[in-house]
């Protein structure tokens, strides 16, 4: 195994750790991978808490789910993740949440308006939420894919969860973080008065 290989699977685990113990994961839901060269990635595996994941444990498969290395199963949301790597290759990590605040927006089907200048910034504006699919199916992959061709660095997934992307693993984890954090902060403002969006200052 090569060191760059051996380096992300090592900040991959370190990720979800620390995203497990900030509530952007919860027991075995969610999923990180990135991008390999010649169409293959590293992804987290299916069924296995983030607080008892080990980088041996990260699984290396092609974007048709095969297993190239690594003893367990990838996430059963590879479909999602492989498609989203077919259709924007700029993008290279892919961090996927079940983070609370974020999810109450993908379960009654709202964007989250452009709040915040920080949104502007590292997200491209509004969250969109992204059409229903099931679970596990490559039709959850391609609805996101609709929202990340038009510049977001991140959408929801309806009734699902975020799904967050950057050039990096570093940038993906820091869009997922601005996710949760403006859909917190949306949600205080909202029980307060009418949120004023960035394009009516």
């Amino acid at each position: 195994m090569e060191m760059k290989e051996k380096e992300l699977r090592r900040r991959m685990v370190e990720i979800c750790r620390e995203s497990f113990r900030q509530g952007l994961f919860t027991g075995t839901s969610g999923n990180l991978s990135v991008y390999l060269e010649a169409g293959e990635m590293l992804i987290t595996p299916t069924s296995l808490r983030y607080d008892q994941m080990e980088p041996e444990d990260i699984v290396r498969c092609d974007l048709e789910g095969k297993v190239l290395a690594g003893a367990r199963q990838p996430s059963s949301e590879w479909r999602m993740h492989a498609e989203v790597y077919r259709a924007c290759p700029q993008h290279k990590a892919l961090f996927h949440t079940h983070s609370p605040y974020a999810t109450a927006f993908a379960v009654v089907h709202r964007s989250i308006p452009a709040v915040l200048i920080e949104m502007q910034l590292f997200l491209g504006g509004e969250i969109p939420c992204a059409a229903y699919a099931t679970p596990g199916t490559r039709e959850v992959g391609l609805h996101a894919v609709t929202c990340l061709q038009e510049g977001a660095g991140a959408c929801l997934l309806a009734n699902h969860g975020v799904l967050a992307v950057g050039e990096d693993l570093e940038q993906a984890r820091l869009r997922a973080e601005y996710v949760e954090d403006a859909a917190r902060i949306y949600h205080y403002a909202a029980a307060l008065g009418e949120p004023v969006t960035i394009d009516r200052l």
